[in-house]
């Protein structure tokens, strides 16, 4: 792991407690919680009065742009601890083709793809494993529908701590030899992650393991919410005006929501806020359903399927946060169909040159949409979110073939190679 001059044994952090998201019930900080006594999500709180005077633009500015140039409000406190595997500063990638053929300000891609193991789920699970680390966890399951699960077995091989993992039998294959060749043990299973999830939580007592399901610990949404953090800085101190999230479990949007309230509590902005938008797949949109009934809870979605693999959650445990944090902003939730994502994919790839994964797709396809629907304005400035790397995914053939030996067809050969 990097350090610098600044670190010491100790980290400067701030955390005073932990609060359940419903009741705001106080719990102690530094000892190991999962959900609240309601059985709801617990939050980390911090002293933001010394944040602000430790933690400041200028401090900012000297620091190496990663991850942890946040450390103040972060939870880990002793550097040991910390298991990096190097999480960078992810780029924003304008998608002028994408704004010009909907006549609409170019969207822009925060690319969480450059992320170690490729996809956002690094923030939010070197986080969790680093405090795993820190209470001398030794044993950690999770359900995943892919890239958390690869992240959390990279995490736990460098902290020496055993994984185990159960996924849908229709994970992406690159996803489950991730998970294996970084050394947990990974089952498939004949369902969906709720069904995977209830094998974790059945196996508690059994097996001795801590629980890392989405939300059923607090430290994954901090690792998450730094992403709204770095763009609040990449913008010049500034939110964009619409944020389109790919929401399955949610902890990123609730996150950022968390981190936009902690950056104004210390002075590095003000009120305004984006307005938040919850992207699902029309396959799978307990949370759209939810938003337009004008319910504060979703009911489980039935029979959820859709390419967009790492949004398919039919029951979100902090479906109630997701919406606060939508209807809060003045955003909204809105549903896509498989088909609109993979045209948003393929079209972006060829013009603008940006290889999106599905999920990361959905919310292009959700944006185009809500421009020609006038449910954004043109002129709004709009950050799409994709979580993870497109070269994890299936992607067209390329089987075009040129034999050295035959006389040369140029004018076939102009058209291009044929992509299936």
């Amino acid at each position: 792991m990097r350090t610098d001059a600044n670190l010491t044994t100790e980290r400067p952090t701030f955390v005073t407690h932990l609060e359940c998201s419903q009741t705001s019930e106080r719990y102690e900080a530094d000892i190991v919680h999962g959900l609240s006594r309601v059985g709801r999500p617990l939050l980390v709180r911090y002293d933001l009065q010394g944040v602000a005077g430790a933690l400041t633009k200028a401090t900012l500015a000297e620091r190496p742009r990663d991850m942890w140039r946040w450390r103040e409000l972060l939870p880990v406190r002793k550097i040991a601890d910390i298991v990096s595997l190097g999480e960078c500063e992810t780029p924003l990638v304008n998608l002028p083709r994408l704004g010009k053929r909907h006549g609409a300000r170019a969207p822009i891609v925060k690319d969480e793809g450059r992320l170690p193991t490729g996809s956002f789920k690094a923030r939010g699970l070197v986080m969790a494993v680093s405090m795993a680390k820190a209470f001398g966890t030794q044993r950690i399951a999770m359900p995943t529908n892919g890239n958390a699960g690869a992240a959390m077995a990279a995490y736990c091989a460098q902290a020496g701590i055993e994984a185990f993992v159960f996924a849908p039998d229709d994970t992406p294959e690159i996803n489950l030899r991730e998970v294996a060749l970084q050394g947990a043990k990974v089952w498939r299973v004949n369902g969906l992650i709720g069904d995977c999830g209830a094998i974790v939580g059945a196996g508690k007592l059994p097996m001795g393991w801590f629980d890392l399901s989405t939300l059923k610990e607090p430290y994954r949404i901090e690792g998450k919410k730094t992403m709204g953090l770095e763009l609040v800085e990449q913008l010049d101190w500034h939110v964009p005006d619409v944020i389109f999230y790919p929401t399955g479990g949610g902890t990123g949007l609730i996150g950022m929501w968390k981190a936009f309230a902690e950056l104004e509590a210390i002075g590095l902005i003000g009120p305004e806020r984006p307005r938040m938008v919850a992207v699902q797949a029309s396959g799978c949109a307990p949370i759209v359903r939810a938003f337009e009934a004008g319910e504060r809870h979703a009911t489980k979605w039935e029979d959820a399927s859709t390419v967009a693999a790492g949004i398919r959650v039919p029951a979100a445990i902090g479906d109630f946060l997701i919406l606060d944090a939508v209807r809060e902003s003045g955003g909204f939730a809105i549903a896509v169909g498989d088909p609109a994502i993979m045209a948003a994919r393929d079209r972006i790839a060829r013009e603008d040159g940006l290889l999106l994964c599905p999920e990361g797709a959905a919310t292009a396809a959700a944006w185009e949409t809500a421009v020609d629907t006038g449910l954004v304005d043109e002129t709004d400035r709009c950050v799409l979110f994709n979580c993870a790397t497109g070269l994890k995914y299936d992607m067209p053939r390329a089987d075009a073939f040129v034999d050295r030996h035959a006389p040369m067809d140029w004018e076939s050969l102009g058209r291009g190679g044929a992509v299936d």
